[in-house]
């Protein structure tokens, strides 16, 4: 299990109140919904390793140099390399961190990478065991595959009690896809929809319905720009599109995609789930500090289960 760390801290931030305060009266709402949600997986998936996959760098530099609009509306004031983070979500980041550590749990970064790169990395290099990826990122839909080691992603967009569990199959039924080759369908289409919330304009004049049915008609977004300056079978208002949005089309593939070759490292050698906490005394101590109570006995359960 590959976890997208931020997503989820930052999706327990909002969906709880900053009225769960430690005894100091820090906020810990984001530190308390990432252990609860992190004991559920654990408890109803049981996976045999689990890796915690970090941002060394939320918006990298070559994506921005290949796309200047990448993730721009999240920057934080002016500096282009802090993104707009709420001010009581910040502290709490390392209070996770240090629960991960004292759990045994490890964890996974690349540096001058985005989580998706690590978790895309790990998972594009995993030889033996089938991958579940645990996000609320539709970009990472991309990783699906079967072969030679099942990938899927445990969609958690819309909650983790509202969970979706997508393989190839499911993911070409949803969107109107390819089985086999789903997940490079995906990462094409979403080139041509775009993605506001990441900053990608995609093709004007294209959504998603008219992406996917170009990719599976074309076989590839390479393919479909190909028939396109060669007239084949592509409809002139089509075409027009595309040609308007060549300098977009050019740079967003590279955006969009997870860099599979990312230097990853991973904190600890053994990324197996730990049977019991690697240091039960900091972990009691960091519960109390913390305020986290329940949360933490949860998750404390859900790992010695």
């Amino acid at each position: 299990m590959l976890i997208d760390s931020a997503g989820l801290w930052f999706r327990s931030y909002f969906a709880l109140p900053d009225s769960l305060t430690a005894p100091d009266g820090t906020p810990v709402n984001s530190v308390r919904g990432f252990c609860d949600m992190l004991a559920k997986l654990v408890t109803e998936r049981r996976p045999a390793r689990l890796v915690a996959c970090l941002d060394n760098d939320w918006r990298p530099q070559f994506r921005v140099d290949a796309l200047p609009s990448y993730k721009a509306h999240r920057v934080a004031g002016e500096d282009p390399e802090a993104e707009e983070v709420p001010d009581t979500l910040t502290p709490q980041i390392p209070v996770i961190l240090e629960l991960l550590d004292a759990l045994g749990i490890a964890t996974a970064e690349a540096e001058g990478f985005e989580a998706d790169d690590v978790i895309g990395a790990l998972a594009h290099r995993e030889p033996h065991d089938g991958v579940e990826v645990v996000t609320g990122d539709r970009d990472l839909f991309q990783l699906v595959r079967t072969e030679p080691t099942p990938v899927r992603v445990i969609y958690v967009g819309g909650g983790l009690s509202k969970a979706q569990n997508y393989g190839p199959e499911e993911l070409a039924e949803r969107y109107g896809l390819s089985p086999g080759r789903a997940g490079d369908d995906y990462a094409d289409m979403a080139v041509l929809r775009g993605d506001p919330s990441d900053g990608l304009p995609g093709v004007a004049g294209i959504g998603e319905k008219t992406a996917a049915k170009l990719i599976t008609q074309f076989g590839s977004l390479d393919a479909l720009l190909a028939a396109a300056v060669d007239g084949t079978g592509v409809t002139p208002r089509v075409r027009a599109l595309l040609a308007d949005a060549a300098d977009y089309l050019a740079a967003a593939p590279s955006v969009v995609r997870t860099v599979n070759t990312a230097p990853v490292v991973v904190d600890r050698d053994d990324d197996s789930l730990p049977s019991k906490a690697v240091d039960h005394e900091r972990v009691v101590e960091l519960q109390k500090r913390w305020g986290l109570g329940a949360s933490v006995d949860r998750l404390l359960a859900a790992v010695t289960l």
